[in-house]
């Protein structure tokens, strides 16, 4: 029998990840205080298309890069819940790296909050998380995306098949590349292995980080050419480090 988180926080006190001090928010390892201190991505003020924010912008706006067709993203609408800065990062970078998963609860309140401004729930009918290299999958032992996707897609009461989106080839690594060393570097490195499973349909792309857009404009890409009709994409970050 599972355990209330309530009830296992009485005997099992949570440390808040940032602070130290115990956690008053039952299943989660953020105290409300550090929560306050979080830098949220700002949902207005943001490019309709990258999510891309802009100071001194009201409203949504379509951005250079985005009003260009050269360097368009393929997906149809992006946004990320927190800049990956200051106290996410060093969170985000356990979870991906160090297996901390404890943190997953976490972030799909951040990506949970960031979809309910951003999209419209009720039109996605498929979640499928960013897709990791054979390597990535060797060296870590698990996909950080697949929980964060497996996560949110309960909340929503949606389907998540992290099946319909795989990796081919070895793309080196996006860190240190210009924005479009980033594209070039990703360009066929996906596949959708059964299009009748994603074809006329909305899907929501999760993953970790989102940088330049470039890796989910790759995949959005193979997911529109097996038939989607519309894919959006969700990080819990946005780094605007390449």
């Amino acid at each position: 029998m599972k355990v209330p988180a309530f009830l296992a926080d009485l005997v099992f006190p949570r440390r808040c990840e940032i602070c130290g001090a115990s956690v008053d928010r039952p299943g989660r390892y953020l105290c409300s205080a550090c929560i306050e201190r979080i830098p949220f991505v700002p949902q207005s003020g943001c490019c309709r298309v990258c999510g891309r924010a802009a100071e001194g912008v009201d409203g949504e706006y379509l951005c250079e890069d985005c009003r260009r067709p050269s360097t368009r993203p393929a997906f149809d609408r992006a946004a990320s819940a927190v800049s990956f800065d200051e106290l996410p990062r060093q969170m985000i970078l356990d979870y991906k790296f160090n297996r901390a998963l404890h943190l997953v609860a976490d972030f799909a309140d951040w990506l949970e909050a960031a979809l309910n401004v951003r999209f419209s729930a009720s039109a996605i009918d498929l979640v499928i998380p960013m897709p990791i290299t054979r390597f990535h999958r060797w060296n870590r032992g698990y996909n950080q995306s697949a929980y964060l996707a497996s996560a949110l897609a309960g909340r929503i009461d949606r389907r998540c098949d992290p099946r319909q989106l795989c990796r081919v080839g070895s793309p080196r690594r996006q860190g240190g590349l210009d924005e479009e060393s980033r594209r070039e570097n990703v360009r066929g490195t996906f596949a959708a292995p059964r299009p009748e499973f994603v074809r006329g349909r909305t899907v929501l792309l999760v993953d970790d980080v989102m940088t330049t857009g470039a890796t989910f404009s790759e995949a959005a890409a193979t997911l529109k050419s097996a038939g989607a009709s519309r894919v959006w994409c969700l990080s819990v970050a946005r780094s605007v480090r390449v």
